[in-house]
């Protein structure tokens, strides 16, 4: 009976140890959720050598771990990742993540920085119900991640070049170079002619020069000509056009006094005119008649009146 007490003594007391030892864990977890805040980070390339546990550094320092790695069903260019890190963190508005590596071990972690002195924090909570932290591609990382399309790269250019070396490239090359070699030849052995010819150019270049000073003192002594001899002659056309405007003014005053005298001769005078020319000729064709009378019947005929015929009876036969 002694023994059995014993027993259930021992086990309450274990018992009770237990859930002292759950009673503390559960607050000591509970005060450090309180003392952390929360973040997620949506990294667009991978995570290689991230994992929970992993650290989380701001300029350096350390100021958290990483809590969570999901994959993001409805958007799988991304990675989601929570971090959680001290309340004293400076995580402001242009803080940026980033995946370092650490060494050569294959072990990344999540660098912080970019913060903004004055710049208000990072507050606003994302889909997930926690603020979300921009990403800026790492250097080394973003190197791992384009390794493989680099390495593609590569060797594309590296068969490139095989089809540009090849054999038949490589024979046209050198007749290329051949080719070269013939002209620079030609070249070299040409050098005094081509001296010669550069000679001639640079003295023909001079020589324009000078038609060009030349023509420019003609045309300036032409200016000046034109200058002081053009200008009489141009006032002496001004005054002969001028003289040339009065004369046809006084030509025109002069027809203006003679249209009415020539309006009156043409509506007066030469009917007139054509009615006495008119009875010149009645005039003319009876003396005409007249003087045929005299010649005919003497002058008595134009002044006693003419003898009637004497008158015969017809006899009867």
């Amino acid at each position: 009976m002694e023994t059995r007490s014993n027993h259930i003594l021992v086990g309450g007391v274990v018992l009770a140890l237990i859930v002292a030892v759950l009673a503390f864990i559960i607050w000591l977890s509970q005060a450090s959720g309180e003392q952390r805040n929360e973040y997620d980070i949506f990294f667009r390339q991978a995570v290689d050598g991230l994992a929970r546990g992993s650290a989380v550094s701001f300029s350096g320092v350390p100021v958290g771990q990483v809590t969570s790695i999901n994959l993001e069903p409805r958007t799988p260019e991304f990675v989601r990742v929570r971090i959680s890190v001290d309340p004293t963190t400076p995580i402001l508005q242009g803080t940026t993540a980033t995946i370092q590596g650490v060494g050569f071990t294959g072990v990344s972690q999540i660098q912080l920085d970019g913060a903004v002195r004055g710049a208000p924090p990072i507050t606003q909570a994302g889909p997930y119900g926690v603020p979300v932290i921009p990403t800026r591609p790492g250097g080394f990382a973003a190197l791992l991640n384009s390794a493989p399309e680099l390495l593609n790269r590569v060797s594309t250019l590296t068969e490139r070049l095989t089809e540009l070396l090849s054999d038949r490239n490589q024979a046209s090359i050198a007749g290329i170079l051949d080719h070269v070699e013939e002209m620079s030849q030609s070249l070299a052995d040409r050098s005094p002619e081509i001296a010669a010819t550069l000679a001639e150019a640079r003295i023909a270049i001079r020589q324009a020069g000078s038609a060009a000073a030349e023509f420019e003192r003609l045309a300036a002594t032409t200016n000046s000509l034109v200058t002081r001899e053009g200008r009489p002659l141009i006032n002496d056309l001004r005054h002969t056009i001028r003289a040339a405007e009065n004369s046809l003014q006084s030509v025109d005053a002069m027809v203006s006094e003679a249209r009415p005298g020539v309006q009156a001769l043409t509506k007066q005078t030469i009917p007139e005119v054509g009615q006495l020319v008119r009875d010149l000729r009645e005039t003319t064709s009876n003396l005409r008649d007249i003087t045929g009378r005299v010649e005919r019947q003497g002058v008595t005929s134009i002044i006693g009146e003419p003898k009637l015929p004497d008158y015969e009876p017809n006899r009867k036969r």
